[in-house]
């Protein structure tokens, strides 16, 4: 992300994120280091049924994909984080971020 190469991050549809809106700010911090964070805000949220219809119609290139692993990137990937059930009940969610500090 601090790239500007990744600036849509990917998440369940839960409760949680059903609170964000176009203008918060999210802060990202390095899991080994507290101390080093990325300020980012929201400009877009994409919402979608489930990751198979998210990967269809976002660029995966913006959700931190690669050249190199792109054509390999499946929906499916995102099972490792969030179970099939959760995903049919939330759905799926692309924040898209606009880096402000990082």
């Amino acid at each position: 992300m601090k790239s500007g190469q990744k600036i849509i991050e990917l998440r369940l549809y839960d409760e949680r994120r059903q609170t964000i809106t176009i203008g918060d700010y999210i802060v990202f911090y390095l899991l080994n280091d507290k101390r080093k964070k990325l300020t980012t805000e929201v400009v877009c949220l994409h919402i979608f049924d489930d990751f198979s219809q998210l990967y269809e119609s976002l660029d995966l290139l913006k959700c931190g994909y690669t050249l190199d692993d792109i054509e390999t990137a499946r929906p499916e990937e995102m099972e490792r984080y969030y179970p099939p059930e959760q995903i049919r009940k939330y759905g799926a969610l692309g924040i898209e971020l606009r880096l402000l500090h990082g």
